[in-house]
């Protein structure tokens, strides 16, 4: 099977799961009680911590979270007063600012160009004073676009709103600005395990806590942490640190093959130019995803997000950027990075242009 749904999830590095073991196995005192193995375990979560952070801006605190989707709900519904936020965020953060809406806040969903990119014009007439939030995401899960975050952030500073970045897609592989005040981040995507992630909170900011209890984290965050998962997630991250450079070389070569072998049939949705090159969505006029998922189904890639699958509708970012029905649903996105063999992927490539080019022949 070659594995190109990095978007949804990726493959757990050994060192992460060499770093986990030992939390998992032997040492499993909880982290929070004040005796010795309490105390070592707790050490443990605070180097994880400490490695986490060595990617984020300076001046901010990590507080665990079980996930992305609790940091964004946490960092939305801890907030108060208006948010603008843009079309093709993440389910986390468009389902969780329209359920504020409900209850009564005022929400302002900013458009994009055919490119997947915002018009800085109209983000800087919707962001005025007395806003409360601006929450855009840096590297779009989909098609893999990257935001203006930086003038994004200095609209909403200039307005006096807060700041919230999900930075899911581009933790480790694209710069994150210093004027975010909240940051969303998750473990399974940097080759760290699934149900740990983090929400990077500007020194000075308070916001109000998602999940009451016993206040295990100093920014209000309640629950037993698991010195596992945060080995884990600190593990992956020091990897994401010192292999940067082969990571990003590696990605390009694979963008490079994928370009060289899928031919003018195929558009890419998005900008080219302001993306992360390891997520490529593209699209073929008249083609059959389901069909060609069945006929190559030993080759893992995405239609569209995984937390939307199966839903039925066409992929909302797609719909975002213009595209009608028939050609968010003739798209699909194909996710690569450190662990894609490149021979691996160049036959996969292959394999899927040419059952494309026969679902044209039988037509």
């Amino acid at each position: 099977m070659t594995y190109l749904d990095y978007q949804a999830t990726t493959p757990l590095a050994p060192e992460a799961l060499d770093a986990m073991l030992p939390w998992l196995r032997d040492n499993f005192a909880n982290p929070h009680s004040p005796h010795r193995e309490g105390r070592r375990a707790r050490a443990a979560v605070e180097v994880a911590r400490d490695a986490v952070a060595a990617l984020l801006p300076p001046g901010g605190q990590v507080t665990w979270t079980s996930g992305a989707t609790e940091a964004l709900n946490w960092a939305i519904k801890g907030t108060t007063g208006p948010i603008v936020t843009l079309a093709t965020e993440h389910a986390a953060v468009f389902d969780t600012a329209t359920a504020e809406a409900r209850l009564g806040r005022e929400l302002t969903v900013l458009p994009v160009n055919a490119d997947g990119l915002v018009d800085l014009e109209r983000a800087e007439a919707a962001i005025r004073p007395g806003a409360g939030l601006v929450a855009a995401m840096l590297v779009n899960n989909e098609v893999g676009v990257v935001q203006p975050i930086a003038a994004l952030a200095g609209m909403a500073r200039a307005a006096g709103a807060l700041f919230l970045c999900d930075v899911v897609q581009g933790y480790g592989r694209v710069p994150i600005p210093d004027d975010c005040d909240l940051i969303a981040i998750s473990g399974h995507k940097v080759h760290g395990p699934k149900g740990i992630g983090a929400l990077w909170i500007r020194d000075g900011v308070r916001i109000e806590p998602l999940l009451h209890g016993g206040m295990q984290e100093a920014a209000g965050r309640s629950g037993t942490l698991s010195p596992a998962l945060c080995a884990g997630f600190g593990a992956a991250a020091t990897l994401m640190r010192e292999r940067a450079e082969a990571d990003r070389a590696h990605v390009e070569r694979l963008w490079a093959i994928a370009q060289d072998r899928l031919g003018d049939d195929w558009q890419i949705n998005g900008s080219v130019d302001q993306r992360y090159r390891g997520n490529l969505n593209v699209r073929r006029a008249g083609l059959d995803v389901a069909r060609l998922m069945s006929e190559c189904r030993d080759i893992a890639f995405s239609a569209g997000s995984a937390c939307a699958s199966g839903s039925g509708r066409p992929s909302h970012v797609l719909r975002a950027l213009g595209l009608s029905d028939a050609e968010a649903r003739s798209s699909i996105r194909l996710g690569f990075g450190r662990y894609t063999d490149e021979g691996d992927f160049a036959e996969a490539v292959d394999r899927l242009v040419q059952a494309a080019a026969r679902q044209r022949v039988a037509a």
